[in-house]
Formats: structure tokens, C-alpha cells, sequence
């Protein structure tokens, strides 16, 4: 039974990074629904909701470093961008956030934070459907964005995000997409830095809130570190509208799933 759930973790950590380096996210939007109904479905573990969100944040911090250095090999080629501005006025903002929001996830109930993660999915899904013009343009010269929005907004993200254990890419991105403008393939990039600064702030946050899976995310730790730069590979490869679309369906099937075990 401990080697099954082994290969579980392993597989679903895997699979979490893989999405994790395709579409830069850490990956809890896929691993967090994962994490709490499969194992408990296949009889090998049950977690609660905040065991969940931590080995989720572990696996962000994992997966989104695994998938940003895949990314720089890529950007020094010049077939990939991280926008360094971006990544030190949110990544700064948002580390603060999920330290908050780590240490008080351990003060919510299992419903609240399905409830909040229910929510968040559905503000993001409504946020990538909405049409961005800048998209289109080359990404040439210097990137302006309204720095203030990119602080406060990145801040708010980052407390919810501590709090259900994620990086905060799967609502980040919908907003530098959507509000701040950001062309796609910048915002793929640039994400997965911000959200390894904002997983520093989780893993710190839940460490202190209590006591981890400690062999479960080890496991979900050993696959992050395989599929974020598998991912990572295969994104400059797909067309930016098949990654933002790609994206929204991913976000609003997770989305149905954690209302369905809520309602």
C-alpha cells in the first residue's frame, strides 16, 4: 500500500509540473483537486484540505524553479522573455502575501479554503475569456505596465494563494494577461518567476502553520522536478492561442470539480 501511494504522489506531482512548465503555473490548480480525491479514491491516503495545500505549495516552489530555469536556458536562445521589471514589482508584493496567507491557512476550515479555491477558479476563467488586443503585437522594445495595479493586485493573490497552497499563476496570469496587458508568451515566462518568489512565502507560511506529509511530498517533489521541464520544452512549440485555451478549460474543469464536492 506505501509503494502505491508513492507512485501516486510521484505520478501526480509529475503530471501538476508538466502543466506547471507548459502554461506557467505552479500547478496547484491541477494538483490541488488531484491531491485531495484520488489517493482517497484509490484507497491509498486521505488528506485533509490543509494537508493538501501544503504539499501543494511544495510542489509549486519545486516545479515552478524546475520550470523557470528551463525557461532562461530558453530565453538566452532568445525564443523566450522573462520580463525582469515584472517579476521584481510582483514577486516582491506577492511573497508577502502567501507568507500571510500560509500561516493563516492553519486558522481556516477544509470547507473555506475549497471554497476560496472554488472561487478563485471561476474569477480566473472569466478573466481569460476576456478578449486581449495586446496579444497579437511583437514584443518589441521596453514593456509598460501600471505598477501600482501590479503590486496591490499581486499582494491580494498572494495571501489566497498561501492559503490554498498555490503559487497564484492560475488567476496571475488571467490578470497580466487581461489588466495589465502583458503579451502571452511574457506572461508565461515571467509567471513562473514570480510565482517561485511567491512559493517561497507559502512553503515559509505552512512550515510554521504545522506538520507536513513529509514522505507524500517528497514524492510529489521528485515528479515536479521531471514534468516542469517537459513542459517547459513543449510550450514555445504550441500556438499562444491554444495555450490560453488550453488554460481556461484546464482552470474551469478543476473549478467544477471542487463545486461539486462543495455543493
Amino acid at each position: 500500500m506505501e509503494a502505491l501511494l508513492e507512485v501516486t504522489m510521484l505520478v501526480l506531482g509529475l503530471t501538476g509540473s508538466f502543466f506547471s512548465g507548459l502554461l506557467g503555473i505552479g500547478g496547484a490548480i491541477i494538483n490541488y483537486p488531484l491531491l485531495l480525491f484520488v489517493p482517497s479514491n484509490l484507497g491509498v491516503a486521505s488528506f485533509t484540505a490543509q494537508e493538501v495545500s501544503a504539499i501543494s505549495m511544495f510542489q509549486v516552489f519545486f516545479a515552478s524553479l524546475a520550470g523557470m530555469l528551463a525557461y532562461r536556458k530558453k530565453q538566452q536562445s532568445g525564443s523566450s522573455s522573462i520580463h525582469k521589471g515584472l517579476v521584481i514589482y510582483m514577486g516582491s508584493s506577492i511573497l508577502f502575501g502567501s507568507l500571510i496567507g500560509g500561516i493563516g491557512s492553519n486558522y481556516i476550515s477544509s470547507q473555506a479554503i475549497n471554497i476560496l479555491y472554488g472561487v478563485l477558479a471561476i474569477a480566473a476563467v472569466i478573466l481569460m475569456l476576456i478578449p486581449n488586443r495586446e496579444e497579437k503585437k511583437e514584443e518589441r522594445g521596453e514593456l509598460h505596465f501600471n505598477r501600482w495595479i501590479a503590486v496591490s493586485s499581486s499582494f491580494v493573490v498572494g495571501i489566497v494563494s498561501g492559503i490554498v497552497g498555490a503559487g497564484g499563476a492560475f488567476i496571475l496570469i488571467p490578470l497580466m494577461l487581461t489588466v495589465l496587458k502583458i503579451p502571452i508568451r511574457t506572461t508565461i515566462a515571467s509567471s513562473l518567476a514570480i510565482v517561485f518568489i511567491s512559493a517561497v512565502g507559502g512553503v515559509a507560511g505552512k512550515v510554521s502553520a504545522g506538520p507536513i506529509p513529509l514522505v507524500p511530498t517528497l514524492f510529489v517533489i521528485l515528479g515536479s522536478l521531471i514534468g516542469a521541464p517537459l513542459g517547459s520544452n513543449i510550450s514555445s512549440r504550441i500556438h499562444t492561442g491554444v495555450l490560453r485555451y488550453g488554460l481556461v478549460i484546464l482552470i474551469a474543469a478543476t473549478a467544477v470539480k471542487i463545486w461539486s464536492s462543495v455543493l
